[in-house]
């Protein structure tokens, strides 16, 4: 199989996983990036605060998603581009926990993916004073980029884990984890709570 996955990347409004504010994607294909897309997103109600810490971090303001749909409205359209790739984010139990976080409260299923995280391949691969994105994507020869912009991120990923698997001669995502003594995890099924039957 070629080396086939999607990059991700979540930014938020404030401490709130389910905040999401703006999400950067990068469709790779037999180990090239064959297609981008990003947009803002409308936090959910009662998780749509914008924290100056925040604000701070990646410059998205309220005014900035005031006319931009909502997450449930979303969804599909980041289901639509990821399909069924496994997923790769750096420090991806963060932009895991933004897409169940979300979902959770707009009340949409939660899609299972599979993921796989760029940061501990970073620090399997390479030997850096620190693993934050910005160094281990400028070990991966993708230099400057503005750091916090969802697509840029999503893309400095994606690098990361091309040249991680062409370092290990792996073929494909699943080849690339095995090599680098990484797991590739799964995003749990939600379940509906069971009913008890009244007699």
């Amino acid at each position: 199989m070629p080396l086939d996955f999607t990059a991700i990347d979540f930014e938020t409004a404030n401490p709130s996983n389910a905040s999401a504010c703006a999400v950067g994607m990068a469709r790779v294909r037999d180990g090239r990036v064959v297609a981008t897309a990003s947009w803002l997103i409308r936090p959910p109600a009662g998780h749509d605060v914008f924290y100056d810490f925040n604000i701070g971090i990646h410059g998205i303001r309220p005014k900035d998603v005031a006319r931009a749909p909502g997450w449930a409205a979303q969804l599909s359209r980041l289901t639509a581009f990821a399909g069924s790739d496994v997923l790769v984010a750096h420090n991806a139990g963060f932009d895991m926990a933004v897409l169940r976080a979300a979902c959770e409260v707009t009340g949409d299923d939660c899609p299972p993916y599979r993921y796989l995280c760029s940061l501990q391949l970073a620090r399997r691969t390479y030997e850096l004073a620190s693993y934050r994105l910005p160094l281990a994507a400028a070990a991966a020869g993708y230099g400057d980029f503005a750091h916090h912009d969802a697509l840029a991120d999503a893309l400095a990923c994606a690098h990361i884990v091309v040249d991680a698997a062409a370092r290990t001669g792996a073929a494909d995502v699943d080849g690339l984890a095995t090599a680098a003594g990484v797991r590739i995890s799964q995003i749990p099924v939600r379940t509906a709570p069971a009913v008890l039957a009244v007699a």
